[in-house]
């Protein structure tokens, strides 16, 4: 099953020329880009790893296809809960790609098939905000949303403090009930496992909560300001410049629709909970995470400022390991543990459900995505690093 959104043919992106050797290059001209539709391989010991420990990383891998989702997605309603859009036929295996220096180093499955991905959408989403900040279009990432949102959705008394930060560090605590669904995550039709208990709400700013309802709240707030559809913003301020393909989709729900200046638009959800969602293949979520690892940069333009990477991937005071909608390995959350015991504490990730991880290590200049698996990242991940010689 395809979902139609008009997207324009992307722009061809300028390569600079390869100067990368056997150690991290910085996030400057000398650092290598893939252009858009092909992607030079490399072999692993023309980039500091070892050839026989990459192959049984990969191997590892492959074993470790997900039992949560299950190719048809017939078990979708169940864990999350009444679709609002039906889920496609069928998903593709497990699989992944291996980036060392923007090389690719490995690859298995099927990686030019876009598939849902569920939260790794909160960290694109993320991104928009931080260029719609840059843009002047937010003065201040700590002024209430609702200075510039005027929808009724920031008026009551509950969420008229509430901040853009505060949307992006999952704390918003907004009350109320958007595309049917609300923000409280009461009742087992409408929420499946995911169903939680009724609770006393939280001042803004002080309570962590991973909460879906509340980021297409966010999503909605942003599509006012752009006054054109997300996806067409992701399309043109960052897929197109880091040459993704045109198979992507980021599909809203059928009832997701707003008005604004006179115009019914679409708006996007912050993940794939309800049949909604991006839907990417493997090699642009291997772009994206590329380009965070280049603080922002692709080429010869700075897509996002390396200012925000920084202040998007560090954690807030409350919840988790978490920064804006990126996870973390800084070991602040209650138990202080890692997250990935074996990994930097730099290092960052977009994960959604399934699991789909985009996995970011600047100190080993590697990004990792793998798709579709049942395992915890990091026992893939320290097979990787045991595979880096310098």
């Amino acid at each position: 099953m395809r979902f139609p959104y008009f997207r324009k043919k992307a722009l061809l992106i300028l390569v600079l020329p390869s100067l990368v050797a056997c150690h991290r290059p910085p996030a400057t001209q000398s650092a290598y880009y893939p252009s858009r539709g092909n992607w030079e391989h490399r072999a692993p010991e023309k980039v500091g790893m070892d050839a026989d420990r990459l192959e049984q990383a990969v191997a590892f891998a492959k074993t470790m296809e997900t039992t949560q989702m299950t190719p048809n997605f017939s078990t979708q309603e169940e864990i999350f809960g009444k679709l609002l859009r039906p889920m496609p036929d069928s998903r593709a295996a497990t699989n992944g790609i291996i980036l060392r220096h923007g090389y690719i180093v490995a690859e298995w499955g099927d990686t030019q098939r876009p598939d849902p991905t569920y939260s790794v959408a909160k960290s694109v989403l993320s991104t928009v905000a931080g260029i719609t900040i840059e843009r002047g279009m937010i003065p201040d990432i700590h002024d209430p949303v609702g200075k510039l949102i005027h929808d009724g959705g920031y008026d009551s008394e509950q969420n008229k403090a509430i901040t853009w930060e505060n949307h992006l560090t999952q704390t918003s605590e907004w009350e109320g009930s958007l595309w049917g669904k609300n923000s409280d995550f009461v009742g087992k039709e409408a929420f499946g496992k995911g169903e939680r208990k009724p609770r006393t709400l939280q001042k803004p700013g002080t309570y962590y909560e991973y909460n879906d309802v509340r980021i297409n709240r966010l999503a909605l707030s942003l599509l006012r300001l752009w006054k054109k559809p997300i996806p067409e913003v992701i399309r043109d301020e960052i897929m197109n410049p880091i040459g993704a393909s045109d198979s992507w989709q980021y599909v809203p729900y059928p009832n997701a629709v707003a008005e604004v200046d006179g115009k019914r638009l679409p708006s996007v959800s912050g993940g794939t909970r309800w049949g909604g969602g991006l839907w990417i293949n493997t090699r642009d979520e291997a772009r994206f995470g590329y380009l965070f690892l280049r603080q922002g940069r692709w080429a010869n333009r700075q897509i996002v400022s390396s200012n925000w990477v920084k202040q998007a991937t560090t954690p807030s005071p409350y919840g988790p390991d978490y920064g804006y909608l990126w996870w973390l390995n800084t070991g602040t959350s209650s138990t202080g543990k890692k997250a990935w015991p074996d990994a930097p504490a730099t290092s960052f990730a977009a994960i959604g459900a399934g699991s789909n991880t985009i996995w970011i290590d600047p100190e080993h200049d590697i990004v990792i995505v793998w798709r579709w698996h049942n395992g915890n990242p990091n026992e893939l991940i320290k097979r990787v690093l045991a595979a880096v010689k310098d």
